[in-house]
């Protein structure tokens, strides 16, 4: 990049990629792993790129027959939205912070001064300029996952809509209470890595969640499984991405292009979490091993737990 440009001409070009790759579920994802490829010191990257893939394939579960037959219309609507919501908010905060840093990486230079007019929080402004300085690695992970978080918890998890439609609702809190929600880390092998979600709406077991993610997905072993799934098989949003490598039977799921439209997302008055109520000491601790991350058992018997419901009802 010509280092004569003005701040403008970078904003401009900054805005305009996150745009760009702001469309869908799938072109986010490819967004969060090009960048880490090229990036690796930006470990972020990489957790995002995976727990994007699992919002597609949560979205496209919608279509399997359990769902199409617990839901209705209009409840499956809102959970597509409330994942889509969600996918779309971080990425529009967090890829904009990517690019500045690989701006100042072109450049030689720190252009975190960019940030306050991306509306990035003041929190991340003070975290990319103290990485700049220190290299922490692991403390902007830990700081990134902190602040996406924090930036969906008011405009997602407390708005009226999606409290009110989606986590208020019997289906939401039976999945909450049985624990059948997880972020699946697959490998071309048979076994699958990842851990379950419970009490999504809180927003510091949220932030735990993210560190139990690294935690399993930076593990020598692990990571290299992961990587070469993620660097293999293209994302579609179909659980088939991985489902392929099991040797079971499964109902296949869609994929997410042939099934949803590209949604236009109304762009709201973006105020700083961070003025609003600053962070909590535990949140930027360091994350825990999780010794419990092969899923491979459990995430399907549930599964079929939720099979067997949808056959009951059938009879």
């Amino acid at each position: 990049m010509n280092p004569k440009l003005r701040n403008n001409d970078y904003l401009y070009y900054i805005i305009n990629k996150t745009n760009q790759h702001n469309t869908d579920n799938i072109s986010r994802t490819k967004a969060y792993q090009n960048f880490y490829m090229e990036f690796k010191e930006i470990k972020w990257a990489f957790i995002a790129s995976m727990v994007s893939r699992n919002a597609g394939w949560n979205m496209t579960d919608l279509f399997l027959s359990p769902f199409q037959e617990i839901l209705s219309g209009d409840q499956n609507k809102q959970l597509f939205m409330t994942y889509e919501r969600a996918n779309w908010l971080i990425f529009s905060d967090a890829y904009p912070q990517l690019l500045v840093y690989k701006l100042s990486i072109q450049l030689n230079r720190s252009m975190f001064h960019l940030l306050p007019n991306l509306h990035v929080s003041q929190f991340m402004v003070q975290e990319w300029n103290n990485y700049w300085k220190n290299n922490d690695k692991e403390r902007l992970m830990i700081a990134l996952i902190v602040n996406e978080q924090n930036v969906i918890q008011k405009p997602v998890i407390q708005q009226s809509y999606f409290k009110y439609h989606i986590f208020l609702r019997l289906p939401y809190l039976l999945q909450d209470f049985l624990f059948m929600n997880a972020i699946i880390l697959p490998t071309r092998k048979n076994v699958l890595y990842g851990t379950f979600v419970h009490d999504f709406t809180n927003l510091s077991k949220r932030i735990d969640l993210g560190k139990r993610i690294s935690s399993i997905m930076f593990k020598p072993l692990i990571y290299d499984r992961l990587l070469e799934y993620a660097q293999s098989i293209e994302h579609t949003g179909s659980r088939w991405d991985y489902e392929q490598f099991l040797g079971k039977q499964f109902e296949k799921g869609p994929l997410l292009r042939t099934v949803y439209p590209v949604i236009t997302h109304q762009d709201i008055i973006r105020s700083d979490w961070y003025k609003r109520g600053g962070i909590k000491k535990k949140w930027m601790e360091s994350s825990k091993d999780d010794l419990n991350s092969d899923v491979s058992q459990s995430f399907y018997k549930r599964r079929e737990l939720l099979y067997a419901y949808y056959h009951l009802r059938n009879i």
